[in-house]
């Protein structure tokens, strides 16, 4: 396709993008409207989590596509009760609504929880609504999902916020304690704080909040859009921990490529009264295939394994990186890995691998001073090694 024929300015500039046009995706790379190909490490922020275009999603869309797009939500249709079974039977929810975006799917999982808040009121018979988030996280960016988020400067760019959403800190359970009162309903926070950093909520505090909200009759809402779907060696990262939540989200990786969320449940959470709860896609039989081949891949025998394996292999290299480059250290759980960089170069580095030639190095620093790898997890440890050598190509460059 010759791209000087269109208007690159008729796209809605909501990010800073840099001059290139993907047109081609398999695997671990990407390739550009040059032909110029790329090793990406960001594989749409762990959207695609058995790479750009994996031959089972091509398989599962193509024979979909070919019997039934869209019936609409007010029908059953077979891929979304297939894919709905699969995920209740692997894990410890019993009821799935599915959606078309992480953010919608943590919208849902908030009015679940505003909705069981007013069936189980307080000791006043007063309905409970607010829900404890955490500093840093990050849940979306519908009003009510960046109010819940805890990152800095969300709190006024679209001012005034949706109320209800108290700040704790990542592995402290005491300042999550200080803030329970009469309304609240729930607490939510995601097992790794992706968009921050790579920051992961410990065993112990993971077990000592599951314990506290049992305590005090709150649900707790684990937030999986980014750590669910295999990315941090278990299927699910609330199992890490061994505990079991009462609501989950899950986005990104679920569809491997295609727009696909899910609200999970246990029965008796599970109260949306019909007409409570919907959407037009939700339990699109196009997506939910796709969902199902995700799924059925990441369960087969060695899958997760593997991706824990690969994910040692990983930080252990990035860790010889840091010795090599006098860096501050690695952290993360399975193939979700930051590498800290004890300075504000992460920009300059993301520009300064994408432009390596004649193959570039596509990365993401979410925080000036930090580097978030979401490899695809079927990745070799080849290509670990190829991205290790070009981004210590770079560190050179750069003087570091």
């Amino acid at each position: 396709m010759e791209f000087s024929q269109y208007d690159i300015n008729a796209l809605m500039q909501i990010t800073n993008r840099p001059n290139l046009v993907f047109t081609e995706g398999r695997g671990m790379w990407l390739t550009d409207h040059t032909g110029k190909r790329y090793l990406d490490y960001l594989q749409g922020w762990a959207v695609n989590c058995l790479g750009h275009s994996p031959q089972c999603i091509i398989d599962a869309v193509t024979a979909q596509v070919g019997k039934l797009i869209n019936p609409s939500p007010a029908f059953y249709n077979e891929p979304s009760i297939v894919l709905a079974s699969m995920l209740t039977q692997h894990s410890c929810f019993d009821r799935v609504f599915f959606a078309n975006s992480g953010a919608e799917a943590n919208e849902g999982a908030i009015k679940l929880a505003r909705k069981w808040g007013k069936v189980n009121k307080n000791a006043a018979g007063e309905n409970r609504y607010e829900i404890i988030t955490f500093n840093h996280g990050f849940h979306g960016r519908t009003l009510a999902t960046m109010s819940a988020s805890g990152k800095a400067g969300w709190d006024t760019m679209f001012a005034p916020q949706v109320p209800g959403f108290p700040k704790a800190e990542l592995n402290d359970i005491e300042s999550v304690e200080k803030l329970i009162g009469d309304k609240t309903v729930a607490v939510m926070l995601e097992p790794v704080q992706g968009e921050s950093g790579v920051i992961p909520a410990t065993r112990e505090f993971m077990q000592a909040l599951r314990a506290l909200t049992k305590q005090r009759n709150l649900l707790l809402i684990v937030d999986e859009v980014q750590a669910g779907m295999g990315r941090t060696g278990e299927l699910f990262a609330y199992q890490l921990s061994d505990i079991e939540p009462d609501v989950m989200t899950l986005g990104k990786g679920i569809g491997g490529g295609v727009p696909l969320a899910a609200l999970l449940a246990r029965e008796e959470v599970a109260c949306f009264e019909p007409g409570e709860q919907g959407g037009t896609y939700n339990g699109n039989p196009l997506m939910t295939a796709a969902g199902i081949a995700v799924l059925t891949e990441l369960l087969k025998p060695g899958f997760l394994p593997a991706v824990r394996d690969k994910g040692e292999y990983l930080g252990a290299e990035l860790r010889r990186l840091c010795v090599r480059h006098s860096l501050d250290g690695e952290r993360g759980e399975g193939l979700l890995r930051a590498l800290k960089l004890g300075k504000d170069i992460g920009p300059k580095i993301v520009e300064a691998a994408r432009n390596l030639e004649p193959i570039g190095l596509l990365l993401n620093s979410p925080r000036p001073d930090l580097l978030r790898f979401m490899p695809a997890l079927n990745i070799t440890t080849e290509e670990i090694d190829h991205m290790i050598s070009m981004l210590s190509e770079v560190l050179t460059q750069l003087g570091h």
